[in-house]
């Protein structure tokens, strides 16, 4: 199928989305895992973030394999790829909602003896909380694998049988469906409330300096307000991104439509600007960046006079 001109615009940007979502997946395994031979150790930030860049990489191809294929050929032999695009978008949700939470209990100052207790605890089970998200995710294997069983029913039945089509299209519709929102849903509610008690802590430390303002709290006042215009942005793209994935499966568009284009440019958008935030949020990514940006530093020359 030969494709109009505006299927074929929303295509080429979301294929240039793809690719830089691609790269800046492959940017943040290869640096962090290049420091944790280095140091022999990773923080709990960073095991979230190179877990998180595994599973970006992997989610970005099944998209575009799954997307391009669906669209030249007939999708009925690709469900192992919308297998693979739906586990890996549902691990994707864990680890964010895990890496918001590791936030909040790194940083928050609250002083609640629970809050200590669980900021003590979680930092130092990242690996399996990392092998839990994992084994949740493998739930959608199983979901997912029923639905494309119903669906290839659904396409073997004869017109005529019209009762158990149709009951299959409602179970299909009213169990996946809700199966699949329900996976999507839980960690984006860890998520919500582990950026939004962040985000009021950081508001409350931020009152007490401009309270106690002697003079030399300037800097201190200018991370807080970064690290708070961070967050919000941080929750307003992944919300986006939730809803923008919540619509697309409540009202399932052909991939033949331009809207369809429309809505994965929108949804992989926010994915390149949640993973740019996170990569500029990394003291070990940002100084990678930077040293690629500027350039080495040129040495002088012997015959150079220091001043």
């Amino acid at each position: 199928m030969i494709p109009n001109q505006l299927t074929l615009f929303f295509m080429t940007i979301y294929l240039l989305e793809s690719l830089t979502i691609i790269v800046q997946s492959s940017l943040i395994v290869v640096v962090l895992s290049r420091e944790w031979v280095q140091v022999k150790r990773l923080s709990p930030v960073d095991m979230i973030l190179i877990s998180l860049g595994v599973c970006r990489f992997c989610l970005q191809w099944s998209s575009v394999l799954h997307n391009f294929c669906s669209y030249f050929n007939s999708d009925d032999d690709l469900w192992y790829i919308a297998i693979i695009w739906e586990f890996t978008n549902t691990l994707a949700f864990w680890l964010t909602s895990l890496l918001a939470v590791v936030y909040c209990a790194k940083v928050s100052s609250f002083t609640y003896a629970i809050f200590l207790w669980l900021r003590w605890r979680i930092l130092r089970l990242i690996p399996q909380l990392l092998l839990c998200s994992l084994m949740i995710s493998c739930v959608t294997i199983i979901v997912s694998a029923i639905k494309h069983y119903i669906k290839s029913q659904l396409i073997l039945q004869l017109p005529g049988n019209i009762t158990k089509t149709e009951t299959l299209r409602t179970f299909l519709e009213k169990y996946y469906i809700g199966q699949h929102l329900a996976m999507l849903f839980i960690p984006f509610l860890l998520f919500l409330a582990s950026t939004i008690l962040l985000i009021a802590s950081l508001c409350q430390h931020l009152r007490q300096i401009r309270h106690h303002d002697t003079g030399h709290s300037n800097s201190s006042m200018k991370a807080h307000a970064t690290a708070l215009r961070f967050l919000a942005f941080f929750l307003i793209f992944f919300t986006s991104y939730f809803l923008t994935i919540i619509i697309s499966t409540k009202y399932i568009l052909r991939h033949k439509t331009s809207w369809f284009w429309a809505g994965e440019t929108i949804i992989y958008a926010t994915v390149s600007i949640h993973l740019t935030s996170l990569m500029l949020n990394s003291p070990t990514l940002k100084k990678v960046l930077k040293v690629n940006c500027c350039g080495p530093k040129l040495p002088e020359s012997p015959g150079t006079a220091r001043p």
